[in-house]
Formats: C-alpha cells, structure tokens, sequence
C-alpha cells in the first residue's frame, strides 16, 4: 500500500472511531476492537531482550497485542501504536517460532494463532508501515491536544461548548 492511500486509510478509521483527545490508546484499542468485532487485549510483557518491543497476535476470537512492559509509558504507547498499524493496515504475516509464542503466551496454542507478526527488521514495508500508522495516530493526537478546548466539568456548559464549539477531528 502507498503511504498517500495509508495515510487516508488511517485517518478514515480514525474519524470513524471518533476519537477525542486527549489520546488514550487503551481507548482507541478498545474502540477498534468494537468497530471490527474482535477485540484487542492488551498484554504488557517482559518480553526478552534482545528481540522485539511489541507483537501482534490475532486469533479466530480476539486480537493480542504483547509489549515491552520494561519501558516507559510513552514507549508502551507507541509500541501498541505501532502493532495497531498492523491490524490498520490488514498486514498478513505467520510468525512460525513456536518456542517464542510458547515463552510469551503459553495460554495460547500454536494452532490458536492465525496470525502473529513480530518485528525483525525495519527493512521491510510492512514495520515501516505500521511505525507511519504509529507517527500519524501520535502527531494527530499531539495537534489536536494543544488546539481543543478542554472539555467542562459542567453538564449544561458541555451543552454550550457542543453547540458553539468548532468540531475538529482527524482532518
């Protein structure tokens, strides 16, 4: 996919999920899952090192995305950003180390998994792809937090602000 058509691709999805700032990506997981009808759990893991930051599993029931759980926040987020970008952009993909899947998430069954990527390299398109769903969620949510007025305390002052208030969104 080229970036021009990802990136339409990405903030559609986005604007469908109405998503407000400020970002909260347990949110937006959480909304994703709902729009696709799968959901998406996500599993903070020390995952070992050297080797990947996040991975994404999809089975027949549920999305699971594992990340580094020895890490800032801010770096969790963006790990799970970038594993949304995955499933964002439909990327297909076996990861066929059993003994890895069998380490991080016993609970799951080989033949449970349809589905598994774990980043090696960003040599290939499809990580650079899912870091550019990664960057274009993250920059959004940075915008928008600094330009939206914060939303009031007050039920009949929501009311005022709906109404008066400009509705900005992923443009």
């Amino acid at each position: 996919m080229k970036e021009r058509e990802l990136r339409r691709r990405c903030k559609r999805e986005l604007r469908a999920l109405d998503v407000r700032p400020p970002l909260r990506v347990e949110a937006l997981c959480q909304q994703l899952g709902e729009r696709r009808g799968r959901p998406i759990r996500l599993v903070a893991h020390p995952l070992p090192m050297p080797g990947p930051f996040g991975v994404w599993i999809a089975t027949d029931s549920a999305d699971y995305i594992l990340y580094q759980q020895e890490t800032s926040k801010t770096h969790q987020d963006h790990i799970i950003l970038h594993e949304v970008g995955h499933i964002m952009a439909d990327h297909q993909g076996v990861d066929t180390d059993d003994s890895f899947l069998r380490t991080t998430m016993p609970e799951l069954s080989p033949g449970m998994v349809t589905r598994a990527l774990r980043r090696t390299s960003y040599d290939e398109a499809h990580e650079r792809q899912a870091e550019l769903v990664a960057t274009i969620i993250l920059e959004w949510a940075s915008v928008l937090d600094r330009v939206t007025p914060r939303q009031a305390s007050d039920p009949s002052m929501q009311r005022v602000q709906t109404a008066l208030g400009d509705r900005r969104g992923w443009l």
